[in-house]
């Protein structure tokens, strides 16, 4: 299986970081090295000073895929996740500064996190209005809804599939709304999706 993320789909996140709105979606890959499941604890990385928690919408792909149109691709997936892609905030400035790849700030083991369950699309109100949150510690820091991305879900798929075949067991992280920020020893990261429950661990 492959995880694909996009970066850069909320614009109010993009204006966080000081980006530029992008064209066309931001895509970048992780190994399925990266996965933290079954609210493991996350690790803290030694090369980091600077870990930052991106709360995102998980799409699970259910059928192959290639050059897909965006009124066909409702069709490749069939449930809805919620996790963390976590990024080294300070590595990843340093890798932009030189022009050079993302990996070794987004890819490193157990970097991204997983939901226990999925939401199956039948058993959510709307795809195009999916509502989910992030507390640290009990404090609400990410607020997000699929309606404000940039490339919504059907768009993204498309768009993906025309560089990379999908397959059965393929995530889609679909990029982070505002509000991220840095994790420290101690913290409580709880997920939630619909106010459903899909995640709670802790930082070490």
């Amino acid at each position: 299986m492959k995880i694909i993320c996009i970066g850069r789909n909320y614009s109010e996140h993009v204006r966080e970081l000081k980006n530029e709105i992008p064209s066309e979606p931001v895509i970048f890959m992780k190994p399925d090295s990266a996965l933290l499941r079954n609210n493991d604890p996350f690790y803290i990385p030694s090369f980091s000073q600077d870990v930052h928690f991106e709360c995102e919408l998980i799409v699970r792909i259910n059928r192959l895929g290639k050059n897909i149109e965006p009124r066909f691709a409702n069709r490749y997936y069939d449930a809805i996740g919620l996790g963390i892609d976590f990024t080294a905030r300070d590595l990843q400035n340093k890798l932009k500064d030189k022009g050079l790849p993302w990996e070794k700030a987004k890819a490193f083991d157990r970097s991204a996190v997983i939901g226990s369950d999925f939401i199956p699309v039948n058993e959510l109100p709307d795809v195009k209005a999916i509502k989910f949150q992030l507390k640290k510690n009990g404090e609400l820091v990410q607020n997000g809804n699929s309606g404000q991305m940039l490339f919504p879900i059907d768009e993204l798929i498309s768009q993906v599939s025309n560089y990379f075949s999908l397959k059965i067991g393929d995530l889609i992280y679909t990029g982070t709304p505002s509000g991220v920020g840095p994790v420290t020893i101690g913290d409580r990261l709880e997920g939630f999706l619909e106010g459903r429950k899909m995640f709670d661990f802790e930082v070490k």
